[in-house]
This record gives C-alpha cells, sequence and structure tokens, in this order.
C-alpha cells in the first residue's frame, strides 16, 4: 500500500509491452507474445533516488520524457494519438501507458504508430518512479526519443510523484470546468504546461478559458497555457511548438 496516499497493492503492478506485429482486438486478452512481467512498488521513501536515477539514464540517451497528467475522458490518449501521427516522421516516439486495468489504450497507441508499453497498476491510482524505470527498460527506447509517460487519470496522486521525467504536462478539458486549478492545485502548481482541451465544444459549454488560465497562474506564475482542440486541430501547432522549443 502507497504510505502517501494509500492506494495500490504492492502484488499488483503489471508491465506489458505490447509489440507492433500483435494485432490484439481492444476487447480481446493479452495478445500472443507479449510479457506481462509483476512488479513490486517501490518504497516511496526511495521514489526521488530512483526517479534522479532514471533522469540520468534518459540524460546520457538524450532522451526527453514527458509525464502527461490529467483526470479520466480529458482527451490525454486522443492527444498521443494525433502527436504519434503528425510528428512519428520528425523523431522516434515511444509511449508509457499507465491505467489500473486493460490493454485499451496501448493497443490505441500502437495502432497510431508508435512502440507502447502498458503499466497497470491494478489499485494504484499513480505511476512512481519505479514502474516508470522498469517500463523504459521493457520499452527500450532509442536514443534521442521522445517518450510520453501517460499517467493513470487523477488530478490528486499523479502529481506528488517524481517519475524522473523532464516535464509535467496536465491537461484538462474544457467539460470539466474552469475552476480545476483551485480544487487541485497540487497538480497545477507542479506542472510546465497546462493543455485546454476540447475548445471545440467552448461554444456549448460554461467554461471561460482565460479564467482557468488566470487560477492556474496564480498557483503558478510562469506556467504556459495551450487552449487546443484534438479533433478540430485548432491550436495544435502551438502545442507542437511547445515540445519542439522545450526539447531543444
Amino acid at each position: 500500500m502507497c504510505v502517501d496516499c494509500g492506494c495500490g497493492d504492492p502484488e499488483g503492478t503489471r508491465v506489458t509491452l505490447v509489440h507492433a506485429h500483435d494485432h490484439q482486438h481492444p476487447h480481446e486478452g493479452p495478445p500472443g507474445g507479449v510479457r506481462t512481467i509483476s512488479l513490486e512498488q517501490a518504497v516511496l521513501a526511495k521514489n526521488d533516488a530512483l526517479a534522479a536515477t532514471t533522469r540520468r539514464w534518459l540524460a546520457e540517451r538524450s532522451i526527453t520524457a514527458l509525464n502527461l497528467m490529467s483526470s479520466p475522458g480529458s482527451g490525454k490518449t486522443s492527444l498521443l494519438e494525433r502527436t504519434i501521427r503528425d510528428l512519428a516522421a520528425r523523431r522516434p516516439l515511444a509511449v508509457i501507458e499507465g491505467d489500473q486495468e486493460t490493454l485499451l489504450d496501448a493497443e490505441r497507441i500502437r495502432v497510431a504508430g508508435s512502440p507502447v508499453a502498458q503499466i497497470n497498476t491494478g489499485a494504484g491510482c499513480h505511476l512512481d518512479a519505479d514502474m516508470l524505470r522498469r517500463g523504459l527498460e521493457e520499452l527500450d527506447p532509442r536514443p534521442g526519443s521522445l517518450v510520453f509517460v501517460e499517467n493513470v487519470g487523477n488530478l490528486v496522486c499523479p502529481a506528488l510523484f517524481d517519475l524522473g521525467e523532464n516535464a509535467k504536462v496536465v491537461i484538462i478539458s474544457v467539460t470539466e470546468g474552469d475552476d480545476k486549478p483551485l480544487k487541485y492545485p497540487h497538480m497545477f502548481a507542479a506542472a510546465d504546461v497546462l493543455v485546454v482541451n476540447k475548445i471545440d465544444l467552448l461554444p456549448y459549454v460554461d467554461f471561460d478559458v482565460a479564467a482557468c488560465a488566470g487560477r492556474a497562474r496564480s498557483l503558478n506564475p510562469g506556467l504556459r497555457v495551450i487552449p487546443l482542440s484534438v479533433r478540430s486541430g485548432e491550436g495544435i501547432d502551438a502545442w507542437y511548438g511547445w515540445i519542439e522549443a522545450y526539447d531543444r
């Protein structure tokens, strides 16, 4: 059990490498040829040390890792699918997917064209540094890769755990309400960039982008805010521009 937030089953975390040649239907069981590995969650006291080791490992290989965090349904996986399709020709990409159960999102990422490893946390509500380290060992991204880490859908615990990533990205959608930064201050204070997704729905919902950005920046004055729509593509170039500028 996690000593910080009380979640988790020490024997319940699994990492699954989803091979590019597998053609699993999203509702079927694990595809043939995948390896499922039982993991023990790292003791929280060791988390920061493990994260520092991972950060050095990434730097030695010129790999950039971005930790994507949000509540369920914000559009993290959809944003990754579009990003993979648009950027895969420019540089090697890889994804580590975090969910409590299933390979559904990993299969979507594989179909989009990226190598992917699925981390299933069981009862755990977040990834930690040990899970990411072992996921990277399974995925073995190429030097110079851009690695996206899709954390478990949750606006609380993921903000508290350093994974060894280079930057934290928080994603919210306009259907969630513009008061999210006030309700989940640790998440927005920890983030390097805020993506506000589904702006194509703004005419139909009560959401003030400027108010949301202002509330987030009251916690994190240097926070970059990127409104976009994965569906329509509006604002998506600003997201790609941030990635390129950050990754130089």
